[in-house]
């Protein structure tokens, strides 16, 4: 080497970043629920089935639920944005399953009311 030349600094071979696998979607079993929390609900709401108020608003609570965490996890980039429609079609079902179930939750606490007051 030439006096006063420092040797080449040794090159760092650019590594590539190893990105982590996508989640997978889960937004068929989100709508799913939703779904059933909607049609569970909806003969609550005109018949006495107490039962069905209750599946329809655990379905639908689990639906609103996972549908949430799920949509944050797409929007972090997180996990596979190709089930974002069914993802937001089973949570909206989920929240009108919800409402759906209480209103049929409350109607059939006032039959039942009216039921015991007439007798």
């Amino acid at each position: 080497m030439a006096e006063g030349t420092q040797p080449p600094p040794e090159t760092v071979e650019a590594r590539p970043v190893a990105q982590q696998p996508l989640k997978s979607h889960r937004g068929v079993l989100i709508l799913v629920l939703g779904i059933i929390g909607l049609v569970l609900g909806l003969p609550g709401t005109f018949c006495c089935i107490i039962f069905n108020s209750i599946a329809a608003f655990v379905c639908s609570i689990i639906a609103w639920v996972m549908g949430s965490k799920d949509l944050k996890e797409m929007t972090a980039g997180r996990m596979d944005p190709s089930g974002l429609g069914l993802t937001k079609a089973g949570k909206i079902c989920g929240i009108v399953g919800v409402i759906l179930a209480i209103v049929s939750f409350v109607i059939q606490l006032i039959i039942i009311g009216l039921v015991i007051v007439t007798k």
